[in-house]
């Protein structure tokens, strides 16, 4: 079993970071950009980090496009 990427989610602030950990960083600064990160998620991606920003427009349907429900939590 191969373990998938993970992903940050949210305003540029507070993700670009984690991409020198080896995080998929997509850059969602509004509402709109936010559901269009969520619905490109990379298929092999497993596990998302969201801003809080990103987790209250998310809040009700957390399942990827491809009917997959990721891991999520939320950045303090």
């Amino acid at each position: 079993m191969t373990m998938g990427r993970i992903a940050a989610l949210g305003e540029r602030s507070r993700v670009a970071g984690l991409a020198l950990a080896g995080a998929v960083v997509l850059v969602a600064d509004d509402p709109e950009a936010v559901r269009r990160g969520w619905r490109n998620l990379p298929g092999d991606v497993d596990m998302v980090i969201l801003t809080p920003a990103a987790a209250e427009v998310l809040e009700q349907d957390l399942t990827g496009p491809d009917g997959h429900r990721r891991l999520t939590t939320v950045m303090p």
